[in-house]
């Protein structure tokens, strides 16, 4: 019995969520003395699989090539999963909306309970996770004898995408459903780093007070500092970005070098998603804001001017 990953991808490349579920995986195995293995399942993905094969610590890459995987259904994903699963007692996937798509339905063919957003591992079948909106940590135990686990990208650093030199097998697919099929995926073209990915994030929150304004403001200093951006959920509810830029519970989880709050209150919805950053820098005329509490660098002044005079001197 050894330790499954499930492989985010595009068909060509391994998304960098998947080095995160790898690291957690790994240690898993300095507990249990099994290897660990990355499953690729797609339609025509033997590039992704080469990506796959070259990660730090994976020993054995398994290849599961056909049409109805093409789409990254999640039905015929867990298909594909549950085929293999007599070998594996630990499935991780990364806790994107793409893992957290395909878990549930593995957890649930297989009759065990689901073990969600991983941040730590303190033993063979003890994991650590956020509640209460990341307020407390809860350490479970599981007594099943498989595991299925997903795995929060800003718990664990990314494994190395290089250095390995795994095998490849070939696995047969599970079958395709026939009660859904793919229509369309609409995908958001960024100039700027991936939001989950990014070193440096500029988001800005209801303070803005329009789209316009958010765009004016802060995609100079997004540029300047090669940031990626991102909003509260007040500044998205409130339509001035699209929903894929929303850091916090309902959103992304990010934990940036350097994360720059600008109008953004605090709210404990927005604090999980982004508190984990390395250094916080918070630019807000409330000096009552929650915010603050939580910031390395606060600044009480107007974002409309105190902006602007921060991308004079970069």
């Amino acid at each position: 019995m050894n330790i499954l990953v499930i492989a985010e991808h595009d068909n060509e490349f391994v998304k960098p969520s998947t080095l995160h579920a790898v690291t957690a995986a790994a240690i898993v195995a300095t507990f249990t003395h099994q290897e660990v293995h990355v499953l690729v399942a797609g339609n025509q993905c033997r590039a992704a699989a080469d990506v796959a094969c070259r990660i730090a610590g994976v020993t054995k890459v398994l290849y599961a090539d056909a049409p109805q995987l093409k789409d990254g259904l999640a039905e015929n994903v867990e298909s594909t999963i549950v085929g293999i699963s007599e070998q594996y007692n630990y499935v991780l996937v990364s806790a994107t909306a793409y893992g957290k798509n395909i878990a549930p339905r593995v957890a649930a063919r297989l009759d065990v309970a689901q073990i969600s957003d991983a941040i730590a591992v303190s033993g063979p079948d003890t994991f650590d996770r956020p509640i209460y909106a990341g307020n407390a940590i809860a350490t479970v135990q599981s007594l099943d004898s498989k595991k299925i686990i997903t795995v929060r990208t800003t718990g664990f650093d990314a494994a190395s995408a290089s250095g390995g030199n795994a095998t490849i097998v070939e696995v047969g697919a599970g079958p395709g459903t026939d009660s859904l099929r793919f229509i369309d995926r609409q995908v958001a073209k960024l100039e700027r780093p991936e939001l989950t990915d990014a070193k440096i994030v500029v988001s800005g929150g209801r303070g803005l007070g329009s789209g316009e304004n958010y765009a004016r403001v802060l995609e100079p200093l997004a540029s300047k500092l090669g940031a990626a951006m991102g909003a509260s959920r007040a500044a998205v509810d409130a339509g001035y970005v699209p929903n894929d830029y929303q850091v916090g519970q309902t959103g992304k989880i990010v934990a940036p070098q350097v994360y720059f709050a600008v109008g953004i209150s605090g709210a404990i919805q927005h604090l999980a998603g982004m508190k984990d950053s390395k250094v916080i820098v918070a630019i807000n005329k409330d000096p009552e804001a929650p915010i603050f509490s939580v910031a390395d660098y606060g600044l009480e002044a107007d974002l409309f001017d105190a902006v602007p005079q921060l991308v004079d001197e970069l």
